[in-house]
């Protein structure tokens, strides 16, 4: 059985789920619907990635009760400004069928757009929320810097950071802020875009367990209290991921896979301080 992890606000999200990045839409309903199929009850996708729509039409087409399934949306990069927000939400929720969303996420902070304004965007998640159709707000890619603005000048703490982690870049500055203030972290790119299957001290702790390299990687990240929701449109790997409750890493396994962190360096995706497409 997949944990769940308590949010700041009470509520609670599967630990492990499916994600929805680079899944072209023509593809979409059936992997995801396959992804429900084998019991992943966690979906993640964004206004950005398009396929916000066939993620709705499967999760219609499942059968599940609507609090079967957890379903996180984010807020793409032209659409920051409050009216945009509130506009582009009503879209989101027709899109994925749906009369409330579990969780909405600020895509990126984009610190040099907007006049640097990331407060009045996140007053307009917030007020989603506080309108009853939204039931959590979080932020995706927001640096120690980001979170303490916006918490500052609105009293008001998301529930969610996701933030890039995986063996060669733990983030554990940004992990770390995120846990200052009880803020759940999520994982994206847990895989390392699959580097991390082929490395050797990976590889080599995958033999003593009797896993695959990818379980052994994300039993890393859920020993580290973490939410993932790796991608896959193979129905036998997504099964194979959900079988990393029945084994535990040791702590010198843990440190080994820890000491693999190249800093920055490591970094895979654009660095939030800087990123500015919309």
């Amino acid at each position: 059985m997949i944990p769940s992890v308590k949010l700041s606000d009470g509520t609670t999200i599967p630990q492990l789920g499916f994600g929805t990045f680079q899944v072209p839409p023509a593809d979409t309903a059936k992997t995801v619907g396959t992804a429900l199929e084998v019991g992943l009850r966690h979906i993640d996708t964004a206004q950005g990635y398009r396929n916000e729509a066939e993620v709705g039409e499967a999760i219609a087409n499942s059968g599940l009760a609507r609090d079967e399934v957890y379903v996180t949306s984010k807020l793409t990069n032209s659409e920051h400004k409050p009216d945009d927000v509130l506009r582009s939400f009503d879209e989101t929720l027709k899109k994925l069928r749906l009369d409330k969303l579990d969780l909405f996420l600020i895509h990126w902070p984009l610190p040099t757009r907007y006049d640097g304004d990331l407060v009045s965007t996140w007053k307009a998640m917030v007020s989603l929320v506080e309108e009853g159709r939204l039931t959590s707000a979080g932020v995706s890619n927001f640096q120690p810097a980001h979170l303490e603005r916006i918490i500052g000048e609105t009293g008001v703490t998301p529930v969610v950071n996701q933030i890039e982690a995986h063996p060669y870049f733990r983030n554990d500055e940004a992990r770390q802020a995120s846990h200052q203030h009880a803020i759940a972290v999520e994982a994206w790119g847990p895989l390392a875009k699959g580097e991390a299957l082929d490395d050797k001290v990976i590889g080599g702790i995958a033999s003593e367990v009797e896993r695959a390299a990818s379980q052994v990687v994300l039993r890393w990240h859920i020993q580290r209290g973490d939410i993932v929701f790796p991608k896959s449109m193979h129905r036998e790997r997504m099964v194979e991921n959900m079988q990393i409750f029945d084994f535990e890493l040791t702590e010198e396994q843990v440190g080994r896979i820890d000491a693999l962190d190249r800093g920055e360096d490591g970094r895979q995706g654009p660095n939030p301080d800087t990123f500015d497409r919309v």
